[in-house]
Parts: structure tokens; sequence; C-alpha cells
């Protein structure tokens, strides 16, 4: 305090012939300069100090956790999970009577499953299966349409896949379009190579 008075006093130049109220006024200025330096150094340490606070925030924030990798184990899983021959199986159980259609082809009776009970079957036992169009061909005629299709069956320790194919006449409008229908055909054989419905192409020839 005493060295900074002399510092703040030296500008005035005192003399034996100054008196005891001007050397007050010029104390009392010393003092108040003081105070506004030790003002700005304190607002000077309190900014430091919020800098500081910030970049330690952004230090935090910058804290990569490292993402724990899941336990596929604890992962339920369902048919993904079953061998080839259990899903098989399944497939060459007999489809329930109630699921089962009838229509009439050249004058005869046949039974069939329709496409959509198919496919709801074999997204109950066998989820991982896929299908796929390989072919659409006409006649030379252009009277019919044949699309030939593949399904595959996906187990833990295989996968097979089977072919087949349906016909539909062009001519034949009574429900949906004619490549539709040679495809629901060729899906319905299809999965019955791999077992589901095989049966009832057995009923049709006893």
């Amino acid at each position: 305090m005493a060295s900074l008075v002399k510092s703040l006093l030296k500008p005035y130049s005192l003399s034996s012939s100054t008196s005891s109220s001007q050397l007050k006024s010029i104390v009392c200025i010393s003092s108040r300069s003081y105070a506004k330096v030790s003002a700005k150094e304190k607002e000077q340490k309190e900014k430091e100090k919020e800098k500081e606070k910030e970049k330690e925030k952004e230090r935090e924030e910058r804290v990569i956790i490292p993402e724990v990798e899941p336990d596929v184990s604890d992962i339920p899983t369902s048919g993904i999970s079953r061998p080839l021959s259990e899903i098989l199986k399944e497939l060459n159980k007999r489809v329930p009577d109630s699921l089962i259609k009838i229509r009439s082809e050249d004058g005869f009776s046949v039974k069939y499953v329709p496409w959509h009970i198919v496919n709801r079957i074999m997204n109950l036992h066998a989820p991982e299966w896929s299908g796929e169009v390989r072919d659409i061909t006409y006649s030379a005629d252009g009277k019919s349409v044949s699309v030939v299709y593949r399904v595959t069956l996906y187990g833990t320790d295989a996968e097979i896949y089977r072919e087949s194919t349906g016909t539909a006449s062009v001519a034949d409008t009574s429900y949906g379009d004619p490549v539709q229908k040679a495809e629901a055909m060729a899906f319905r054989r299809a999965c019955a190579r791999l077992g589901l419905g095989l049966h009832l192409y057995h009923d049709d020839m006893s």
C-alpha cells in the first residue's frame, strides 16, 4: 500500500509549502486509484476463473465413453437358432384342414393352401426364408405365362433352396393378374418341395 501511494504521489510535486488539505486530497485520490486497481484485478481474476471453468467443462464434454458391445447370447432368437433339419420337420407337418381350400381345375377338385397362408406358415417356422422370381416367360402364342420362383431356407448349420414353376392363362381374368397367379402357384409348389403342404399332392394321387 505504501509503495503504491508513493508511486501515485510521484506525479505530484510535493514541497514543504504543500498544505495539509492538499496532502489529504492527494492521499484520497491515491486511495481511490488503489481501490480502482484492486477492483480491476479482482474482476480480471473472476474472468480468468470463469474461463477456466468453461475450459474444464469442455474437456469433460469431450470425454468419450466407450460403447459396450452387446452380448449376442442375450438376444432372443427364433428360427435363426434352429438347425435346418428342425425347420424342415416343422414344414413337413400336415396343414390343418381348416386352412385348405378346394378349386375346380379341368373338371377335377383340387385341394390347395392359399399363398398367403403358406406365407404365414413360412414366417412362423422359418422366419429367415427368402423368395425371389427367377424368370417370367410367355408362351410362343402369348396365351399363357410361366414364372419360376425360388424359395431359400436358412438354418444354423446349412441353407437350401427349391425352385418350381407356375403357369397361368393370359385369358383368365377371374381374379388378379396372370403373372401374379403364376407366381403364387410357383411359390406354393416351391414350398411344397420343402415339405409344406406336400401331403396334399399325395392325397390327390390316392
